[in-house]
Parts: C-alpha cells; sequence; structure tokens
C-alpha cells in the first residue's frame, strides 16, 4: 500500500519569524575532509530561497579551526557534539553499506538541541532550489521524511526490495531515507535514543535504519520533491520531476558537486550535469556570502556565535 503524503496548508509561504527564532536547519560534519563545502553550499542555497531560519551546524571535535572559521563567516551557527555509536561489542567495521555511515549515527545527538522547537535536518550533499519554510508548519508529534530509495547500493528493484534487518524488530510501514526529515528535539526522546542506540546492533544503513526502527509508529511520509535522491533519475525516472524538485540529494557516489568529474557511471547523464551545475551557481555566488549587514532571517540576523558544546552525562560512545 502507497505510504499516505502529508502535505503542508501552507504551500511555499515562508512561515512567521517572531523574535528569536524557535526554528532551525541543522546539518551535520565530521573531519576535514571537502564536505565543509557541501556545508557553505547548503548555507547560501537557504540564503538564496530566502528561508527564514538559520543553520545550525552540528560538528564532531575533529572538525578543524579553518572549517570552523570559514562556517561561522558564512553565518552558520556552530554547535560541538560527542559521537554517538551503537553498542560497543558490536563489531564496528564490517556491517555498513558504507564504512563512513557510521558517523551518522551523530545524528541522534540532534535531539538535544531544545533551544528549537521544530527543526529541518539536511545532510551536507544536499542543496535547497526552494522555500521550504512551511514544512516548520507540520502537525506535531512526527517524524517526517521521503520515502527512500536504495536501489543504487542494494542492487535491489525497489526500496520494498529492501531487506529489513530482523535485529530491529517489526519492519515499518514504509522506509525514509536519512539525508533530510522533520523533528521536534526533546531531552526525553534523546535519552531514549541514545539508551535504545546503545543496546542496538549496528545494520547496513546505520542511523537511517535506526530512525526509521525507533520512529517506526510516528513517521509520516512528504512528498519526493523534498528530498531528490539523484539515483531515482535513473532508478525511477517516472517518478521524478527534476522541475518540482525543491531540495536535491546528491548521494551517489561520484555525485558530489565539489568533486564531480562526470566520468563515473550515470553522471554523464544531461539531467545529472545540470543539477550539478546549478550547486555550483549558488556555491560561486559571491552575493550569497554571509554579510554582518545582512539578515538571513525575518527580524533575526544570523549572528556569529561562539561554540556551544554539547557534552552528555550519558553517551552510547
Amino acid at each position: 500500500m502507497a505510504p499516505e503524503i502529508v502535505k503542508s496548508t501552507l504551500g511555499n509561504a515562508a512561515a512567521p519569524v517572531v523574535g528569536a527564532s524557535k526554528n532551525a536547519y541543522v546539518t551535520f560534519l565530521a573531519g576535514a575532509g571537502d564536505y565543509v563545502k557541501g556545508v557553505v553550499g547548503l548555507v547560501k542555497g537557504l540564503r538564496k530561497v530566502g528561508a527564514a531560519f538559520p543553520l545550525v551546524v552540528a560538528i564532531l571535535a575533529d572538525v578543524p579551526v579553518e572549517h570552523r572559521r570559514l562556517l561561522a563567516e558564512q553565518g552558520c551557527i556552530l554547535r560541538e557534539i560527542e559521537p554517538a555509536f551503537p553498542c560497543a561489542d558490536a563489531d564496528q567495521n564490517h556491517t555498513y553499506v558504507r564504512k563512513y555511515f557510521l558517523l551518522n549515527y551523530c545524528k541522534l545527538r540532534l535531539w538535544e538541541f531544545v533551544e528549537y522547537e521544530r527543526m529541518i535536518y539536511m545532510d551536507a550533499d544536499v542543496q535547497v532550489f526552494d522555500n521550504i519554510d512551511h514544512l516548520f508548519e507540520l502537525p506535531s508529534g512526527y517524524f517526517y521524511g521521503v520515502v527512500d530509495c536504495v536501489c543504487e547500493m542494494s542492487g535491489d528493484v525497489c526500496p520494498q526490495k529492501l531487506r529489513w534487518p530482523q535485529e530491529l524488530g517489526p519492519q515499518p510501514p514504509f522506509y525514509l531515507n536519512g539525508g533530510m526529515f522533520v523533528f521536534e528535539p526533546d531531552l526525553t526522546t534523546y535519552h531514549h535514543l541514545i539508551h535504545t542506540l546503545s543496546i542496538t546492533p549496528p545494520t547496513p544503513f546505520a542511523e537511517q535504519d535506526f530512525l526509521n526502527m525507533f520512529f517506526r509508529e510516528k513517521m509520516k511520509v512528504i512528498s519526493p520533491e523534498y528530498n531528490l535522491l539523484v539515483a531515482m533519475l535513473w532508478r525511477h525516472p517516472e517518478a521524478v520531476d527534476v522541475e518540482k524538485a525543491k531540495v536535491v540529494h546528491y548521494c551517489v557516489a561520484g555525485s558530489k558537486p565539489w568533486k564531480f568529474i562526470g566520468e563515473e557511471e550515470n553522471m554523464e547523464r544531461e539531467d545529472m550535469k545540470m543539477l550539478v551545475s546549478m550547486w555550483w551557481d549558488i556555491y560561486n555566488d559571491a552575493s550569497l556570502d554571509f554579510n554582518v549587514a545582512q539578515r538571513l532571517t525575518k527580524g533575526l540576523p544570523l549572528s556569529r556565535e561562539v561554540v556551544v558544546h554539547y557534552r552528555s552525562a550519558s553517551s552510547a560512545a
């Protein structure tokens, strides 16, 4: 049975902002690699579409000073978090579809950001091409996301064929992608997440499997236009309308715009080249660079704050 897709009643209208922002976009960054370029592109993309809320970047301690400075200069709000991993006695080395998926469990720390009432998470390899502020007005109490397509990594013909890890219990009604979701920070939920993680074995898609398991009773599906996975262009072209895409997820190997060379499989496609070019247009647009005289939010400057450090008493690390 196809999932019921939740639609916002506000269309493309930006949500109002009164006083300090209770909403924020958020992404995650670890290490000294080139994903920092993705974060810069994302915050500039949000600025281009007139997003009414700031971008918070959850960073690990290993993000270098020069990358922190670059993000602060682009108006990002930095929040340093501790790592989060599955149960300590599990084998962390061979389980994941991609080895770096292990780090993605750190996303669970985002539920600790209770200074915000509602957040929209996006991976650093995501770009926004239309205003999505209206998603902050979705009914509360649910975990929202877009149904995933894992064909490119699993070889299966469609997401319904994905083999759900039996160790995670009953299979959820549908399977959401972990690269973009709408959620509500909450300390009770946060502690439950971290405790559950500490007794849960790792599975191939890491935090994505975990979030689908944890929120199986509270998940709601939103339209694919809010997280267009580029693999859909060739795996499920009948389900894709690129012109309507508000958010594009460059999630396939070879598709990261900042290191795109167009030689990998499917990267020679004209639609793929177009989406990469659109990303670069935003990244290279100097008019979108943060300026202390500008205001990204309505009535609230996106200030360069000192980094706030989150140190949890109970850790699954």
